[in-house]
């Protein structure tokens, strides 16, 4: 499994209940089920993963991400994972309100659009950056947001998201192996982890 997927692993809790928005083929409910039984649903909109994932023993819902969270109540997970998608998310701050008010917690995950070699990238070639976090051209990219640590953590403050619990990893796309980043995160971090809850009405 994925370093990055591992370490969200970590964090759940076992016999708790979990969302995985934009899950896959539903390959981290599989290891929350096996090893943590966990109670888990996924929504994916791409058909084939969504296939792939039923036949392997997960729960998936096919559809839209922002349409099906809508159907659930106020606090019917204990979690709500977004891994590796907010920086495809259209409305995010809307996005992150319906994961926190479906789910107690909140666990969101994205490519650090300041990693040194998007930098270095940019200012030697003065291209848009490309690499295996980042595999697409400026034209046919899905990722619509651009999504430094530093600028999440601010984005939290402002929309009222408080950090939980917060994770730099450096590891090369889709690899098992990777390493916590402490210094200087926003530089050398591949990715962004948050562990997210609501903040208590002032």
């Amino acid at each position: 499994m994925r370093f990055d997927l591992q370490t969200i692993a970590s964090w759940i809790t076992p016999n708790s209940r979990v969302l995985d928005l934009g899950c896959g083929a539903g390959e981290l409910l599989k290891h929350l089920q096996d090893k943590k039984n966990v109670t888990g649903t996924g929504i994916e909109v791409d058909a084939e993963k969504a296939s792939q994932g039923i036949i392997s023993g997960v729960n998936i819902i096919h559809g839209d991400i922002h349409e099906e969270i809508r159907d659930y109540q106020d606090q019917t997970f204990d979690y709500v994972i977004l891994s590796q998608t907010l920086q495809q998310v259209f409305k995010p701050a809307l996005l992150l309100h319906e994961m926190l008010r479906v789910g107690h917690k909140g666990v969101v995950s994205f490519p650090n659009f300041s990693h040194y070699r998007n930098r270095l990238f940019f200012f030697f070639r003065g291209r848009a950056p490309m690499s295996k976090e980042l595999p697409y051209a400026w034209f046919d990219t899905p990722n619509i947001r651009v999504v430094p640590i530093k600028d999440f953590r601010h984005f939290c403050s402002i929309f009222g998201f408080k950090i939980l619990q917060e994770t730099a990893i450096s590891t090369y796309y889709h690899d098992e192996h990777g390493r916590t980043v402490r210094f200087l995160p926003n530089l050398l971090a591949t990715y962004g982890i948050y562990l997210l809850t609501k903040e208590a009405p002032g």
